[in-house]
This record gives structure tokens, C-alpha cells and sequence, in this order.
């Protein structure tokens, strides 16, 4: 059926302005991204075939370039679009926790987190460097390991700790196999690099693990 034939309160886009994004499904949401539709599906039945094929939205919006352009309804011009929208979330996300204190906006934290890590095929580390009123001042990946384990040296975190003259770090890493569950390995290691950084009067606030959909708080578990 065209849109046309639709209610105007239930085409995605008016749906959208009268009730806000988060009242739309994810073929809604996918439908306004691509516009058009194709030759025998309307926007919306273009949408949700997409989501079929990919699985999910998050499967389609992280898919490589060739797997991506070979479907129908997409390609180049799409993809730059889609990693244009990505970016531009990813920043958005990177700003607010920058220009504010990271405990305070707790769900921006895991987003960004999340955004940097989620997708990557290889365990990594990575460290938010926090001023005396918990701001950030910057964060990098520090570590990259093999699909399942990075090798993670804290007195490189204390180095560049104190280069940046920072009071607290929030840490995170990724578990390439989508499992949020922190090893006793985890653990460890957490337990190493707050023991590390206490010796120079820093603290570490939380540690984050990343898995598909999932993410573990060292503190809300009572571990820091």
C-alpha cells in the first residue's frame, strides 16, 4: 500500500513532530533515514524488509560497505549518510559528557562508551580522564589485545594520568564476544590499576565492560 493511503498521524515523519522519536519502531525510524522507497515497496515496506535481512537495526547500520551497498534500496551515497548519522551521534554523545560532569549524566557515559567500543572485533581498553570536579578532559583506547583479551599495563595509565593532570579515571574495555559478564580477569586487573593509581592519590570511579546490548558497572556491583 503507498503512504499516501496511510493516516498523516501515522507516517513516520508526522508521527515523529506529534509524539517524538522514541514512539516510533525501529522501520519508522529507518523508513525517515532512507526517504524513498523502490520499485514495489513503499518506504516503510522497504524499511522493514531491511531490518529483516540484517537482523537488526544496530546489524544494519555496522555493516561493512560492500555488505551494505548490496542490498536493495542502498548504496554509496546511503552508507556516507548512515556513517555521517553515526558520527555525528558519537559527538553529540562526546560534547555533553565533556562539557559536564560524567557522573552526573551517567547514560550519555554509556552511550559514548558504548558508540566507541561495542562494535569492535578486538578487546580494548579504554580510559576517561577526569578533572577535581569529575569533567572530562579526554579520553583514549590505550590497549588493543587479540579477539578476546588485551594486555592492560597500569603504570601507562598512571603515566598518562598525571600528564594530564587528572584527579579520577573511568575505565571500560569491550568483550568482542558480546557478554557483558566481567572475568575474574577483569577483576583483577581493576584491582591492579586502582592499587596503582592510589599510590599517587588518583582514583578510579567506575569500570565499564561493553557487551552486545549489555553494559556492567564495576560500581553499581560494589566492586570499586
Amino acid at each position: 500500500m503507498s503512504l499516501k493511503f496511510l493516516p498523516k498521524e501515522s507516517m513516520p515523519r508526522e508521527k515523529l513532530l506529534s509524539r517524538g522519536p522514541q514512539a516510533l519502531s525501529d522501520a519508522e525510524l529507518l523508513a525517515i533515514f532512507l526517504r524513498t522507497g523502490v520499485a514495489g515497496m513503499n518506504v516503510l515496506e522497504l524499511a522493514d524488509f531491511l531490518l529483516q535481512e540484517f537482523g537488526s537495526l544496530r546489524a544494519l547500520f555496522s555493516a561493512r560497505k560492500e555488505v551494505f551497498c548490496r542490498h536493495k534500496g542502498l548504496g554509496e551515497a546511503k552508507f556516507v549518510q548512515m556513517q555521517a548519522v553515526l558520527e555525528m551521534a558519537q559527538r553529540y554523545f562526546s560534547e555533553t559528557i565533556q562539557r559536564g560532569d560524567a557522573l552526573t549524566n551517567p547514560q550519555y557515559t554509556r552511550h559514548y562508551l558504548s558508540g566507541i567500543l561495542r562494535d569492535r572485533r578486538r578487546e580494548a581498553f579504554y580510559v576517561l580522564f577526569l578533572d577535581n570536579q569529575n569533567r572530562v578532559i579526554c579520553g583514549e583506547i590505550m590497549f588493543e589485545g587479540t579477539i578476546n583479551a588485551a594486555s592492560v599495563y597500569p603504570r601507562e595509565i598512571v603515566t598518562r594520568a598525571l600528564q594530564y593532570h587528572a584527579a579520577s579515571v573511568i575505565l571500560a574495555h569491550n568483550h568482542p564476544s558480546g557478554v557483558a559478564e566481567p572475568s575474574q580477569a577483569d577483576r583483577h586487573i581493576t584491582r591492579r590499576i586502582i592499587e596503582a593509581l592510589a599510590l599517587v592519590e588518583l582514583r578510579v570511579l567506575d569500570h565499564f565492560v561493553i557487551g552486545d546490548g549489555e553494559i556492567v558497572s564495576f560500581a553499581e556491583r560494589g566492586w570499586i
